[in-house]
């Protein structure tokens, strides 16, 4: 009751933001060490320099490391800074950062502010407690990170002071892969590599870097910070591993696209203007299907500096919902019942004056559209069970499959505009392609609008939205570094592979090309259109129809990362120089472990949580009830017994699931990674189901004055 009463009671704690003060374009990038700052500070030389690197992928000039590290210096010092930071993505999911004062003793009982082209250039954090896989024992603690030239330095801000924070790359001393970003860069020049091959084959001399781009549309749900710590389950755990379904959750279909909360509204504003600072290209904002739940989603660019973007955006998302008194959920399911949160990767890649994803009006005639998307179906057909085990996490699991999410099942949907297309092909010729028409609704005073040509799968895991591809399986609360490594890797294959067969068939005779790539697309369609289906991808007839179609379901995390250590995906890795099989074994062991360990936290707390919070509650009303049950017998009266009975069945029910939970971790299996997390998928994780399934049936039995945890209808609905 305390906890409803601080809700219902809230002030904010600061005074509105003024945005008439400051409009929004003003702010945006003004913390970012961009490209008018470094065009106004840098010797033009240098600028050059620093602009070949970033737009042509050419290596870097060390020497204007010298430059820039003067005008980066006094560029944040300026704005407030007293201290710099290498920020690094290391392989448990966040940010990492290391805080150095600029500030060096002068050797006269002073000091200078100092900030060198090496400190620039190369960090040196302690490596020894992040997680390797094998890659190196524990007492080899030295890791160095590496100055991303291509993702910008910004100003991150503080009440009390600000920090330069500089976007790095995380190695070993033995150079192996310690983070999410080598391995990303790595794709992104192999994927540079092939798409340069195959662009030169369709005539274009010099057509520019080509990049990946990414767009991640990122979910969330923000509850009052009062009923959040009032869950130990949600402190540690990040979701809750009790709650009965409240009489009302998402059936009403009211929350979607409806009016925003007034306090909400307020803190995606700052969260919005605190991103523009930073230049991160925010763009729209709403209610998303389940209570509580909410989207933001930026704009398309660099695939690279939108994964650092992403994780400025969780940071950025938690750290402004504390400031409204909320907390801000990025956990996959952090609710049952209801919907899940995903964060959709929308894919493509292009170079800065054209999209090669981009159909245009006649898609059946564009050659080099046609080829780049049945590259795109042959990477997805052949490499679907690395893209499943890219998104394999124990939060994913609870998720993927419902009528919320993508199911574990990896397909395309194409649209029936691409679909009609790629089945003439397959018949040997393409004549036309079918066309998207207007939209008249029946009313005069509505305009006709042009309509697209396809109607939307929102049950794909893998769908065309007419110029990019949107991998809708990505989890809400992880880096979308693995998924992009994956696509941009198994896409430079495909490219690879058709080049060659372009390359053999034309003998370099651009005469001879159109035939060659009739001929090519031919045989990826017959070879790879069972990835294709634009049917319902929840009913029970895709999963067997899937089957026959050769397409693996991995249906949890367990059975989807062993593809990671596939030898097919580590040659494919092998290949390009993206992973060393050392590391993609590393990574399969980290995430493996990882799911074991979220497994042990969660199977812990529900114990711990059931067992010294619920269960004394359940008896003190089970107590009650027989107490007044007794009374009434003693007085002659007829004892109502009924909620009693109740009561007492589930009471002993969840004592008996508990001690088949406190059995199951005191069990541990014999051998590898995988065995312990094959016992923590099929003995811990059902006997915390039926602890749950106990506790929640008490729920709906125990009185209001008795039970211990904020509800789901009060942490979902008082806001």
């Amino acid at each position: 009751m305390s906890a409803i009463a601080a809700v219902t009671n809230y002030k904010p704690l600061e005074k509105p933001l003024n945005f008439s003060e400051t409009p929004s374009k003003d702010l945006f990038g003004v913390n970012v060490f961009s490209d008018a700052v470094m065009r106004e500070r840098l010797p033009k030389a240098v600028y050059k320099a620093m602009r070949r690197t970033i737009d042509n992928g050419e290596k870097l000039d060390i020497s204007v490391a010298d430059a820039v590290a003067i005008a980066m210096r006094d560029w944040a010092i300026e704005k407030g800074a007293t201290h710099y930071a290498h920020v690094f993505y290391p392989l448990t999911g966040q940010t990492a950062e290391k805080h150095d004062s600029f500030l060096e003793p002068d050797g006269k009982g002073g000091v200078l502010a100092e900030f060198s082209a090496k400190q620039l250039i190369q960090g040196e954090p302690d490596a020894s407690s992040f997680p390797s896989g094998g890659l190196r024992a524990t007492f080899e603690a030295r890791g160095y990170t590496a100055w991303d030239v291509t993702s910008p330095a910004f100003i991150l801000e503080n009440p009390n002071g600000t920090t330069l924070c500089i976007p790095t790359a995380f190695c070993s001393w033995t150079g192996d892969a310690l983070d999410k970003k080598v391995p990303l860069l790595r794709s992104m020049q192999a994927l540079n590599a092939m798409a340069q091959r195959m662009l030169k084959l369709f005539g274009e001399t010099d057509p520019g870097l080509v990049f990946s781009t990414a767009g991640c549309e990122q979910e969330y749900f923000l509850i009052d910070r009062n009923f959040f710590f009032a869950r130990p389950d949600l402190i540690n755990a990040g979701r809750t591993l009790f709650g009965a379904k409240p009489p009302k959750g998402q059936e009403l279909e009211d929350q979607y696209f409806g009016a925003i909360p007034e306090r909400v509204l307020a803190c995606m504003l700052e969260t919005e203007r605190e991103l523009y600072k930073l230049g991160v290209p925010v763009k729209t904002r709403h209610n998303e299907v389940a209570p509580a739940q909410y989207e933001i989603a930026p704009m398309y660019e660099n695939a690279n500096l939108a994964t650092d973007h992403q994780y400025l955006t969780m940071t950025t998302l938690q750290r402004v919902a504390q400031k409204y008194g909320m907390t801000c959920l990025l956990h996959e399911k952090p609710f049952a019942g209801i919907n899940g949160s995903g964060k959709h990767l929308n894919w493509s890649l292009g170079t800065r004056s054209q999209n090669l994803l981009e159909p245009g009006d006649t898609p059946h005639s564009n050659m080099q559209f046609l080829v780049f998307c049945a590259a795109v179906i042959r990477a997805v057909h052949l490499y679907s069970d690395l893209l499943r085990a890219t998104i394999a996490h124990a939060g994913n699991d609870h998720r993927l499959g419902a009528n919320e999410a993508p199911p574990a099942i990896v397909s395309i949907y194409l649209g029936e505009q691409l679909t009609d297309i790629f089945n003439q092909i397959g018949e040997g010729s393409t004549l036309s392609s079918k066309k998207p028409g207007h939209l008249n609704i029946g009313v005069d005073t509505l305009p006709a609008f042009p309509k697209d040509a396809g109607d939307r799968n929102r049950t794909s895991t893998f769908a065309f939205t007419g110029n990019k591809f949107e991998f809708r399986a990505v989890g809400s609360g992880q880096s979308v570094s693995g998924p992009l490594v994956a696509l941009n890797t198994i896409m430079a294959d495909s490219l690879d592979y058709i080049a060659t067969e372009l390359e053999k068939s034309t003998g370099g005779n651009p005469e001879k090309l159109n035939s060659a790539v009739q001929d090519v697309l031919q045989k990826i369609v017959k070879k790879h259109r069972a990835i294709i289906y634009n049917g319902d991808n929840y009913v029970e007839a895709w999963s067997k129809e899937a089957a026959q179609r050769g397409l693996p379901n991995l249906r949890n995390t367990v059975e989807a990362l062993p593809a990671l250590v596939a030898k097919k995906n580590i040659d494919l890795m092998e290949k390009f120089n993206i992973l060393s099989p050392r590391e993609m074994e590393s990574r399969c062991e980290i995430y493996m472990e990882r799911y074991v360990k979220d497994v042990a936290v969660e199977s812990n707390l529900t114990l711990e949580i059931a067992k010294t919070t619920i269960f004394p509650a359940a008896i003190k009303y089970q107590n009650q009830l027989a107490s007044t049950a007794l009374a009434l017998k003693q007085l002659g009266k007829t004892p109502c017994i009924a909620i009693l009975d109740q009561l007492s069945e589930q009471v002993q029910n969840l004592e008996n699931a508990m001690a088949v939970l406190e059995k199951a971790l005191g069990s541990h299996a014999e051998g590898s990674t995988l065995d312990h997390a094959k016992h923590a998928r099929d003995h811990v994780v059902p006997a915390m189901a039926k602890v749950r399934e106990a506790a929640d049936n008490l729920e709906g039995i125990v009185s209001d004055e008795f039970w211990p945890l904020p509800t789901y209808q009060e942490m979902l609905f008082i806001k």
